[in-house]
């Protein structure tokens, strides 16, 4: 079974701030999986791990975040 994630979870176990994710999910890098029905909080699984950390790889590699949207559109990330 899949690990499931809050944006603190992801925040802690990625070592990104929850701003970085934030900011993320707003231009579309990254997607909740779901939501919960009564606190409207935004879930995660281990897939969103697997990808921040190809992100925080190409990063590290000064590829620019308009160069991952590109990938990500293209169905390379």
């Amino acid at each position: 079974m899949a690990n499931i994630y809050m944006i603190g979870d992801l925040a802690r176990h990625t070592k990104y701030s929850i701003d970085t994710l934030n900011y993320y999910l707003r231009i579309g890098l990254i997607k909740e999986v779901g939501r919960s029905e009564r606190s409207n909080y935004r879930y995660f699984d281990d897939s969103t791990v697997e990808q921040i950390k190809r992100i925080q790889e190409l990063r590290m590699q000064k590829v620019p975040v308009k160069e991952l949207l590109r990938r990500k559109e293209n169905g390379v990330l």
